[in-house]
């Protein structure tokens, strides 16, 4: 039931700000413990993680992308956001937003977003 999606501009010109959104559908999960993490693809690269939002508060970035990176959320909207500032065409990737939200006290539930790409232009 439960769905991630992630949002934003496909496009964005270098030096300005990258800015997405991952909307979780099939519920509020603001009430729950969870981690919403960030990850981006690089054409012909890994897949990289890029940090964690977590339901205490606690926001857990990767110290390569620390400097540029930033999360929020909004509790109206179930959702979330990603924004990395000064990008480059190095930034141009799929980047994917993962939930990992409890359920019991000894379960815990991964939800995958497809991931949109989002491309930098010189």
């Amino acid at each position: 039931q439960v769905q991630v999606l992630e949002s934003g501009p496909g496009l964005v010109k270098a030096s300005e700000t990258l800015s997405l959104t991952c909307t979780v559908f099939g519920g509020s999960i603001m009430s729950s413990h969870y981690y919403l993490n960030w990850l981006r693809q690089p054409p012909g690269k890994g897949l990289l993680w890029m940090g964690l939002d977590a339901s205490d508060g606690d926001r857990d970035y990767n110290p390569a992308l620390e400097s540029r990176t930033s999360m929020s959320r909004d509790t109206a909207k179930n959702a979330f956001s990603l924004k990395v500032t000064s990008v480059t065409p190095e930034d141009t990737a799929t980047y994917y937003c993962w939930l990992r939200v409890q359920r019991t006290s000894t379960e815990w539930v991964d939800y995958w977003g497809k991931g949109t790409l989002v491309t930098v232009s010189p």
